[in-house]
């Protein structure tokens, strides 16, 4: 098997993954893919994700978008895995390696199942984003929970993945991998359940080693712009700011917290967007 040599590496990668669908994984991806340009990183994005191809369809509206607004809004170097390309692996090793050395930032959206692919992807992050819904149902893809003691019993299967990318990770270049897991879709309702799912989070964050964070909610704005390709970040610049609801200003920083939980790294000559200050 062919790894990219250590040498060649330059952009910090952020892999956006869970191996459950409808996690709002290319929300996710898309949101930090602006986010990350408006404060002046060159970004790249991959999409692993051939047949679903959420990511890419969302990066097309956003391209037909500028182009029929005569907009300025930024668009990342847009890549994708296709199924009518040859060996996907090997197309993955080849669109990384481009995006290692061109740009400063690298995102890949991955897949809502498991494959070689996502694994191969997940070797490669600087940083895992994992957004999970608030809700037991999809922190079994994390852990097996005791329902009686609400104690973690044991890693999951996408959680044992990423245990084992890690050590790969690990022994191919000596780097390390900053998980983070993101509690989306929010509700307001049901305390006594974000309660149980935060105590639970904070043991398995401890126990299998990755950093909780806030997600992003549930809003109705997140799927309506979809169609434009922006996101709540572009909705000033392409609506102006009296278009700005309270539910979007908080929508909006609901993602600068997301983008400052992350911890970016540092790029030389780049200065903060002074609306995240």
């Amino acid at each position: 098997m062919r790894f990219l040599k250590p040498s060649t590496k330059a952009a910090h990668v952020f892999v956006v993954g869970n191996e459950k669908g409808g996690s709002g994984k290319s929300t996710a991806a898309i949101h930090l893919i602006v986010g990350l340009l408006q404060r002046g990183y060159s970004v790249a994005s991959i999409d692993t994700d051939s047949r679903q191809g959420t990511l890419s369809r969302y990066l097309a509206n956003r391209r037909t978008f500028i182009k029929a607004a005569a907009s300025d809004l930024k668009m990342p170097d847009a890549y994708a895995i296709t199924l009518d390309n040859g060996d996907e692996t090997e197309q993955f090793r080849l669109l990384l390696e481009g995006g290692l050395i061109n740009h400063d930032i690298v995102v890949v959206d991955t897949p809502g199942s498991a494959g070689a692919l996502s694994s191969l992807a997940h070797s490669y992050a600087d940083t895992l984003v994992t957004p999970i819904n608030d809700s037991f149902v999809d922190l079994d893809v994390l852990a097996h929970v005791d329902g009686a003691r609400m104690a973690v019993m044991g890693p999951s299967h996408y959680s044992e993945m990423v245990w084992t990318q890690k050590k790969l990770r690990a022994e191919r270049d000596g780097g390390s991998i900053d998980w983070i897991v993101m509690r989306n879709r929010l509700s307001s309702l049901d305390a006594h359940n974000k309660r149980q799912m935060e105590e639970v989070l904070g043991d398995m964050a401890t126990r299998i080693g990755m950093r909780i964070v806030p997600g992003l909610g549930k809003r109705v704005i997140f799927r309506e712009l979809f169609l434009a390709g922006l996101t709540i970040l572009d909705l000033k610049d392409a609506a102006g700011p009296q278009a700005l609801s309270p539910s979007h200003l908080a929508a909006r920083e609901e993602v600068f917290g997301l983008i400052d939980a992350i911890q970016l790294p540092d790029v030389p000559g780049l200065s903060r967007n002074p609306e995240t200050e």
